[in-house]
C-alpha cells in the first residue's frame, strides 16, 4: 500500500520527477518524461504495478521500515534519508542528475555505522503498471524491456531474480559506499553509457547552489520560499520552458472519492502565475523560456486558445480511464490526460496578459510576438468577455457567468491599455477603454449582492466563490472598498473550515451542483494563502500573518505542499507537489515581508 501523500519526497532532473516514500520506495516514476507512462505505478495501485525499494533488510517486504531521519542536502533537490537499526545506521542519497545524455535515477547507500544488512527491491512494470518487460543481462548489466521503452540498472552488487522482481542483498559497514542506477533508452537504440554517480552527485549539487545563489529573496520566510522555488524548478520541462501543474496524475481531492485528475500538463493559468513568482524572485531565464513556450503553442491562432497544453506545447491531451489500476486508497478512477484541455475558461487570458505585463514591466527583453499576441487575444475578448464559461475551476457542470472570469478580462484589457500607454504597441485606446469600463460596470452590476455586501461567485447565484479573493490583488478594486472588504468576510464565515482554511467553492449543500462531480473536497491551499494575502492588504496583518504560518505548517517535513488540505483527515491530499500550492505561498511571504508583518 503506497504511504500518505505527505510521505513522498520529490526528486527531478527537470524533465521527469520521482516520488520517494518515506520507507525508500520509489512509488512514482515516468519515463522520459513527465506525461510519458510511469515505470513504477505503485502509488496508484499495489507493488504488482512497479515500486523500487530500497532500504535495511527486513523479515517481511509487507513492513518495510521508515527512515528516521531524511532531508534534501541544502538547497538542492538531492533526498537523504537515514535508518537507525539494531545493527547501525546506514544512510540512502536519491537524485536525478540534470539530464545530459539518458534519464537517470541514482541511489547511493552509505554505512554510518555498524555493519546493517540492506536490500534493493526492483519490479519494473511498464504502460502504467499493466506491461511486464523482459529482463534479462546484456554484457553484464541488467536490461528490461518491454516495445518502444528499455530500463538499464546498473550496480556492483550483486543482483538476482526472484518472482519478477530483481534483488540485491548486500551489507555495509561505516565508509562503504554501493550506488544503483536506472537509466531510460528507447529500446531499439544503444545502451546508454555507463553511469558515474558519484561524479554525477557532485554536479547536481553544483547545479542546485549555482541556481539558488540567483534568488533575490532573503527575509525572513526564505527557507519556505527558497524550497517552493526549487519545486518550481523541479516542475519546469528544461528543453521547452513548460511548467507542469504537479508531476502525478490520479492523487484523489476526496479520499475515495472520483475527483482524481491529470495534472502532467502546462496550464496556462498556473504557469503564467508561476511565471511572475519566479520573475519577482530573480529568476528571468525561466521567465524568457516560458515566455517563449507560450509562443510556440498558441502559434498563430491566439483565438483557439487551450487552458492547458502538454509540455512541448501538444494540443490533443484526450482523458481516458486506466482500469487496471484501482487507484490510490481505492480512489478510482485513474485518469491519463485531461478533457478540460478544450474548455472555455476566460480567466486565462487575464492570467496570459497580467504575465506578459509583468515581463514587461520588470524589463523582460522585447519580443514583439508577445505584444502581438497580447493584442490578438484582447481583439477575441471584445467579442467574447461576456459568455459563460467553465471558469477557474474548470466545473463540469453548466456554463455560468463567473465573476472571476469577467473580472481577469477586465485584467487582460487593463495591462494591454497599459501597454499601448507605454508606447510599446499600437491599438485602438479609445475603444479599449470604454471596453475596460464596460466589463468592469457589468460585474459591479451583475456580480455583487448588495445585501449581503459580497460579490458572488456568478452572475445571478448566492453562491461565494474563493476566487474572489483575486479582485483586489488584480487591481479591479481597491482594498479599502466596502466590497472587496465585504466579500473577505464573507468569505471567511461562509467558506473556512473549522481550523480556518478556505475552499474553493460549496460542492454539496448549496443551492446547485456547481461542478458536476460527485463527493467533496479538501481546502485548497490556494485560496487560504489568496485569504493571507487579502488580509494583509486591508491592514489585518497580524492575521494575515498566524493564517500564513498555519499553512507552512503544513508542508510535509521537506517542505512540500499538495493540492488541497483535508480538514476531516488532517492530511495532505490531491496531485503532489503542486505549482499552484508553492506559487502563493512565495507570493504571501514576499507581500507579508514587505509589510514587515512577520515574527521576530
Amino acid at each position: 500500500m503506497a504511504g500518505r501523500i505527505e510521505d513522498y519526497a520529490l526528486i527531478g532532473d527537470m524533465q521527469t520527477a520521482a516520488l520517494v516514500c518515506r520507507d525508500g520506495t520509489v512509488d512514482w516514476l515516468c519515463l522520459p518524461r513527465f506525461d510519458s507512462h510511469a515505470v513504477f505505478a505503485g502509488l496508484l495501485g499495489t507493488e504488482e504495478h512497479g515500486f523500487w525499494r530500497l532500504g535495511p533488510a527486513h523479515a517481511t517486504d509487507a513492513e518495510p521500515p521508515t527512515a528516521a531521519r531524511r532531508r534534501y542536502r541544502g538547497d538542492s533537490l538531492i533526498l537523504e534519508s537515514e535508518w537507525d537499526t539494531p545493527r547501525g545506521t546506514v544512510r540512502v542519497t536519491d537524485f536525478m542528475p540534470p539530464r545530459d545524455g539518458a534519464p537517470q535515477l541514482i541511489r547511493i547507500v552509505e554505512g554510518v555505522s555498524g555493519r546493517v544488512p540492506m536490500r534493493s527491491a526492483l519490479r519494473m512494470r511498464f504502460s502504467y503498471g499493466r506491461v511486464v518487460p523482459w529482463v534479462h543481462k546484456h554484457e553484464g548489466r541488467t536490461v528490461a524491456v518491454a516495445g518502444p521503452d528499455s530500463v538499464w540498472f546498473d550496480t556492483t552488487a550483486e543482483t538476482y531474480g526472484k518472482s519478477l522482481t530483481t534483488y540485491a542483498d548486500f551489507t555495509v559497514a561505516p565508509g562503504d559506499r554501493i550506488a544503483f542506477t536506472i537509466s531510460w533508452e528507447p529500446s531499439h537504440k544503444q545502451p546508454p553509457a555507463l553511469p558515474e554517480p558519484e561524479q554525477s552527485l557532485d554536479a547536481t549539487e553544483e547545479f542546485w547552489r549555482e541556481w539558488v545563489e540567483q534568488c533575490t529573496y532573503h527575509g525572513p520566510y526564505r527557507e519556505a520560499v527558497v524550497r517552493s522555488l526549487i519545486t518550481l524548478k523541479a516542475l519546469t520541462y528544461a528543453p521547452t520552458g513548460g511548467i507542469v501543474a504537479a508531476p502525478t496524475t490520479s492523487l484523489p481531492e476526496d479520499i475515495g472519492g472520483v475527483r482524481n485528475w491529470d495534472y502532467r500538463y502546462t496550464w496556462l493559468r498556473d504557469a503564467a502565475i508561476t511565471l511572475s513568482s519566479l520573475l519577482r524572485t530573480g529568476y528571468r531565464d525561466e521567465a524568457r523560456a516560458w515566455r517563449e513556450w507560450l509562443l510556440r503553442a498558441v502559434a498563430g491562432d491566439p483565438e483557439n486558445l487551450q487552458i492547458m497544453y502538454g509540455i512541448a506545447g501538444e494540443r490533443e491531451l484526450g482523458e481516458a480511464e486506466l482500469d487496471w489500476l484501482p487507484g490510490y486508497e481505492n480512489s478510482g478512477p485513474v485518469r491519463v490526460g485531461n478533457g478540460a484541455a478544450h474548455q472555455l475558461q476566460l480567466d486565462v487570458y487575464g492570467e496570459v496578459t497580467e504575465a506578459l505585463h509583468l515581463a514587461h514591466m520588470t524589463g523582460l527583453a522585447r519580443n514583439d510576438y508577445a505584444s502581438l499576441l497580447q493584442l490578438k487575444l484582447i481583439r477575441y475578448l471584445e467579442q467574447h468577455w461576456d459568455e459563460p464559461d467553465e471558469g477557474i475551476w474548470e466545473v463540469r457542470g453548466p456554463r455560468r457567468h463567473f465573476v472571476h472570469s469577467k473580472v481577469m478580462a477586465w485584467v487582460a484589457v487593463d495591462r494591454t491599455i497599459k501597454l499601448i500607454e507605454s508606447g510599446d504597441a499600437d491599438g485602438p485606446l479609445e475603444k479599449w477603454r470604454e471596453l475596460r469600463d464596460d466589463i468592469h460596470r457589468d460585474v459591479c452590476e451583475k456580480g455583487y449582492d448588495k445585501e449581503r455586501n459580497t460579490f458572488t461567485q456568478s452572475y445571478g447565484s448566492k453562491e461565494l466563490d474563493a476566487s474572489l479573493l483575486l479582485i483586489p490583488q488584480m487591481g479591479f478594486l481597491p482594498p479599502d472598498d466596502k466590497r472587496v472588504i465585504g466579500t473577505i468576510e464573507a468569505i471567511q464565515r461562509e467558506l473556512s473550515t473549522t481550523d480556518g482554511f478556505i475552499l474553493r467553492y460549496p460542492t454539496s449543500g448549496g443551492e446547485e451542483n456547481l461542478d458536476g462531480l460527485p463527493g467533496d473536497e479538501g481546502a485548497f491551499l490556494a485560496c487560504s494563502f489568496w485569504m493571507a494575502d487579502d488580509l494583509a492588504m486591508i491592514g489585518r496583518v497580524d492575521e494575515a500573518r498566524k493564517l500564513f504560518e498555519k499553512l507552512l505548517a503544513l508542508r510535509n517535513d521537506l517542505g512540500l505542499l499538495a493540492e488541497e488540505w483535508d480538514p476531516r483527515l488532517k492530511r495532505q491530499v490531491g496531485n503532489f507537489p503542486q505549482a499552484f500550492s508553492h506559487v502563493p505561498l512565495i507570493d504571501t511571504a514576499l507581500r507579508l515581508t514587505a509589510s514587515g508583518a512577520y515574527g521576530g
